[in-house]
């Protein structure tokens, strides 16, 4: 089930059905995911709540409990404000950016977990993000920001030494 709580030019409910259908095939997750597309100010409640980060963000994922029913995987919420945002700054549609984060909060009801899994859940989003046409993964494009601040530092370095 899909929630536009906060509107995302030109994506619409049934669209964004039919593309969750196509990420948890793709991705062998059994069970129904519920996606909320929602404001930056509730985002920002339910990460303080859940996570204890007092600051919005652009996607959560939160698993169905181990002992809950067979036929519900989870839940994903994603701030419509911050995939715009995404967007703009990486020259991709909102839709684009809204896809890309479902299918990286399906990644982590399917178990995948980037911050400790050494590369594995980056790995199969770049596959998933290739096979369903999508712009640059939310991993990837961290990965390369980082890498790109680290040259733009040593870069920074090479002048002062000069």
């Amino acid at each position: 089930m899909v929630i536009l709580r906060k509107r995302v030019a030109d994506l619409t409910e049934l669209a964004l059905n039919r593309f969750l259908a196509r990420v948890r095939r793709a991705v062998g997750l059994k069970g129904t995911v519920n996606v909320l597309v929602t404001s930056s100010a509730e985002m920002k409640l339910l990460n303080r709540r859940f996570r204890g980060k007092d600051t919005p963000t652009d996607v959560l994922s939160f698993p169905a409990e181990s002992d809950g029913p067979k036929q519900f995987a989870g839940e994903i919420a994603i701030s419509a404000e911050i995939a715009a945002q995404n967007a703009r700054s990486l020259g991709h549609t909102p839709v684009e950016e809204v896809k890309i984060l479902v299918l990286h909060g399906v990644l982590h009801l399917r178990g995948y977990d980037h911050e400790c899994d050494n590369g594995e859940m980056a790995r199969r989003e770049e596959l998933m993000r290739v096979k369903l046409r999508l712009p640059s993964g939310l991993i990837g494009r961290s990965d390369l920001s980082r890498a790109s601040t680290a040259e733009a530092s040593k870069r920074g370095r090479r002048k002062a030494q000069k």
